[in-house]
């Protein structure tokens, strides 16, 4: 799931960016180390696999001829499938945070899906209004008060932290992943895997340009982390705060006579 974190963690969306200033300071490694990031060293090491070999040799070619050979309905009816599965895990994640209008709304996308459309492959519910509520059991654990841990850079499975790694485990035995045999479930997880790296290929530069790449993807982890335990309340407040600050560049520059906008 390396990839379909960089991708939900806002890395290339850019929702819960941090201010230029703050990302430089964040992203430079002559910093004080992060209280964070206790195994940085190793983590470091890992992500340069990951992302040098693994994704270089491996992933990124695959992909690429994944998207190239299979016709586009053909890979959303397989992704539709793929997430109809997680719907009852949606289901008991929400109904665990006390969220019990999103959680009978997954449970209606799991039996919507699973007879009108198809095996999941036609993404039915969403047509007719009744959206997907995505939650982990790692993010209950947050909502319970249980903390992140330290951060985790995982072999082929890239960023993560214990609390979220046991949330991932734990869903893992949720209806109907625990009863699948394990070629269906490793279909599904390979589905999943190679359209989250086909959204990154055409915004890879942004990563690439980043002053230190391990620090950018730890930082947007952790900002996407807060982000989905919050369900979206951090970047509401984020995008609040740089207006806020563009609104006070745009005034001191009047004050001092700057003409250019």
């Amino acid at each position: 799931m390396f990839f379909g974190l960089l991708m939900t963690a806002g890395i290339l969306s850019g929702c819960a960016s941090n201010t230029a200033q703050e990302q430089a300071e964040q992203n430079n490694p002559a910093n004080v180390s992060d209280p964070r990031d206790p195994f940085e060293s190793v983590n470091r090491d890992i992500w340069d696999f990951n992302w040098e070999i693994l994704d270089a040799y491996i992933l990124r070619p695959v992909t690429v001829g994944y998207t190239t050979v299979m016709p586009q309905f053909a890979r959303t009816g397989l992704l539709n499938a793929a997430n109809n599965l997680e719907e009852p895990a949606n289901f008991l994640n929400n109904m665990l945070q006390g969220d019990f209008d999103h959680g009978m709304d997954s449970l209606a996308r799991f039996l919507i899906n699973s007879t009108v459309g198809l095996l999941g492959t036609i993404d039915v519910a969403s047509k007719i209004g009744v959206e997907r509520q995505r939650e982990s059991f790692g993010e209950v654990l947050a909502v319970w008060g249980v903390d992140t841990g330290p951060f985790l850079m995982l072999p082929g499975l890239g960023p993560s932290d214990p609390r979220s790694f046991t949330g991932r485990v734990a869903d893992g035995y949720y209806y109907p992943m625990s009863i699948l045999n394990t070629n269906f479930s490793i279909a599904t997880f390979v589905v999943s895997l190679l359209e989250g790296r086909a959204s990154l290929i055409d915004q890879e530069q942004q990563l690439e340009q980043s002053f230190d790449q391990y620090s950018f993807v730890k930082n947007a982890y952790f900002q996407n982390l807060e982000f989905r335990v919050t369900d979206g309340e951090v970047g509401e407040k984020a995008i609040d705060q740089e207006q806020q600050q563009e609104d006070f560049s745009d005034f001191e520059a009047l004050l001092e006579g700057d003409t250019e906008q």
